[in-house]
């Protein structure tokens, strides 16, 4: 018994000298990390700080801001800001701003997420002002106070929008990290806001005194976006994961599915709509018809009937017909779906344009505003002609919005892809000038791009992406489509120049991939806007494209243009670009990879 207890004895003391000597490693290792988390700090601090002497030496006025602060807490807040301007392009507005916005909340914590929500409430109290202003100028025009009509709604927006960007840059660091897509795809909105606002109005003093009054919100929203990126890159290091984003399996082509093929995690009215018999055709809550055999006459009749607090998707079926009306999907109504017979069946028209005095953001045939917006096997036409000049068919600012088999048809400006994120897919688009045109961030998968003959010295482009910031996350991306002249282009195709897209802002950026261009494409491929506007700051890039006309030798020598390589395209997929998991959530088909 002696001896058995000693043994006893030994082995308890054994284990101790284990746990303790596995205590003394996770100590260690702990303390390891945490050494490495001070040094990438300091690393940051240090490379910020030679950055930002940099910048004194190019910057000399802002030598008054490195003045000592009164305590270490706001010095912590000072050297936070001092990094964060660092990585924007307006660091004078930077400063400035964040200055004012510390000292008005001085209780703030020295947190990086807590000076990008001081810098996106900034925006919003500048832009407050700025629309103020704007209200104090004197509209004589009809056109002058319709575009600022249309200023004051989307101002609105921006400020909503806004909002939204302030609660979503989180409590903790990796709510930030994970929020990362929605905060970049709200600022780019808010700042395609303001500068649709400014394009509305005419040529002359007025539209410059605008611009001149939108200049210091425009920088905050630039600032920003520029800190998102800047401050989830940094967190991003240290390998925090992004919970929010929902991983891919190769079986599903997008999120995990569940027995009857739908994806886990969508809701149980989507569930129950994709759980019919006919997928293409759900069980809808109304039906329009034109001969009187649904509840309602008109799109916009079913759209007013809906319910004001609606869960789950509301689904609107078309039957049948052409529809000659004007039709709005607001922003109040999301997670609609309108589904029709054919895309050349079921067929929505107009002909507002602005020659007719007319702005073009109200020449919509149809509007969808509503985020989740889905459109199926229906047809968007706006019939003004080429000679109405700017005449849209359809206008998207609804965020992870979807068209499948659907068809577009007008002249100029056929397609107005306004703002957040769109994924079209199987559809038709048709038109002469800029007629894929917006700052939104599209994506075009198999589909037909048809070139309309415009009138005589005319020519034709198909794109004009409107991105008007280098920290934007927008653009237009074409892939695995076909690019080819309509019937009635072909007679006189070689004697109309065709083009791929040009620069309606300065860092226009579009991409066009594995797509199949035919012969009547210009060699140069791209056309300027307007003398060298844009031309060093845009983003234009081909990949892998066939057809006679893909030839990229010929093409424009602008230090914007690219031919990129397979690892560059993969970032203008549905993943990356677009966050698209969502687009499984609607049952739609959709390619995450290059071919």
């Amino acid at each position: 018994m002696v001896f058995q207890d000693f043994d006893q004895i030994s082995e308890r003391r054994r284990l101790e000298r284990k746990q303790k000597f596995r205590k003394r490693v996770t100590i260690v290792v702990v303390s390891l990390f945490a050494l490495l988390i001070i040094i990438a700090a300091g690393v940051f601090a240090i490379i910020s700080s030679n950055n930002h002497k940099q910048n004194q030496k190019n910057e000399p006025s802002k030598s008054s801001e490195s003045a000592k602060p009164e305590s270490s807490q706001a010095s912590g807040i000072q050297s936070i800001i001092q990094s964060v301007c660092n990585a924007t392009t307006y660091k004078d507005a930077c400063h400035s701003s964040l200055k004012k916005a510390v000292e008005d909340q001085p209780s703030s914590s020295a947190q990086p997420k807590d000076i990008l929500k001081l810098a996106i409430k900034s925006t919003n109290d500048e832009l407050s002002k700025v629309f103020e202003k704007a209200k104090t100028l004197k509209f004589d025009s009809p056109r002058e106070k319709a575009a600022f009509e249309d200023c004051t709604e989307l101002i609105g927006d921006a400020k909503e929008e806004l909002e939204k960007s302030v609660f979503g840059a989180g409590g903790k660091m990796e709510e930030l990290v994970k929020n990362e897509g929605d905060l970049n795809n709200w600022l780019s909105a808010v700042m395609s806001y303001q500068q649709t606002c400014i394009d509305g109005f005419p040529e002359g003093k007025l539209k410059s005194d605008m611009e001149k009054m939108f200049n210091s919100s425009k920088e905050l929203t630039s600032n920003s976006l520029a800190m998102v990126s800047e401050l989830s890159g940094f967190y991003s290091n240290f390998q925090i994961s992004k919970p929010g984003r929902r991983l891919l399996s190769e079986e599903s082509g997008g999120s995990r599915l569940d027995e009857d093929g739908i994806p886990e995690w969508m809701g149980q009215e989507e569930r129950r709509i994709l759980k019919g018999a006919d997928k293409d055709k759900p069980t809808p809550n109304v039906t329009v018809a034109k001969d009187g055999s649904g509840q309602f006459n008109t799109i916009s009749a079913a759209l007013a009937a809906m319910p004001a607090k609606y869960e789950g998707r509301y689904v609107i079926y078309v039957k049948e017909g052409v529809y000659d009306e004007t039709v709005m999907v607001t922003k109040k109504m999301v997670n609609v779906t309108i589904y029709g017979d054919g895309s050349q069946k079921s067929i929505v028209t107009g002909n507002k344009n602005f020659a007719d005095g007319v702005q073009t953001f109200r020449t919509a045939t149809f509007a969808a505003l509503g985020d989740g917006f889905l459109a199926k096997a229906m047809g968007f036409r706006n019939t003004a002609g080429p000679e109405k000049h700017q005449a849209v068919a359809i206008r998207v600012q609804a965020d992870r919005s979807v068209f499948l088999n659907c068809r577009f048809e007008g002249y100029q400006d056929t397609l107005y892809a306004q703002t957040h994120r769109q994924f079209y897919r199987s559809c038709v688009v048709s038109g002469t000038i800029d007629f894929i045109f917006g700052d939104a961030a599209a994506i075009f998968q198999n589909c037909q791009i048809f070139v309309r003959k415009p009138m005589e010295n005319q020519q034709t482009i198909v794109t004009a992406q409107g991105r008007v910031d280098s920290h934007e996350t927008t653009g237009i991306v074409l892939q695995n489509c076909h690019i080819q002249p309509d019937k009635d282009l072909i007679p006189t195709k070689m004697t109309v120049k065709n083009y791929l897209g040009r620069p309606w802002k300065d860092y226009s950026r579009t991409i066009i991939m594995e797509t199949i261009i035919e012969d009547f494409i210009h060699p140069e491929g791209w056309l300027a806007w307007e003398g060298e506007k844009g031309l060093k700051t845009l983003y234009y890039a081909e990949f892998n494209n066939k057809g006679a006309g893909s030839k990229t030798n010929g093409r424009v020598k602008w230090a914007g243009y690219h031919v990129i390589g397979k690892e560059v395209a993969n970032k203008f997929t549905v993943m990356p670009f677009l966050q698209g998991d969502w687009i499984t959530a609607v049952g739609a088909p959709v390619h995450f990879g290059l071919n």
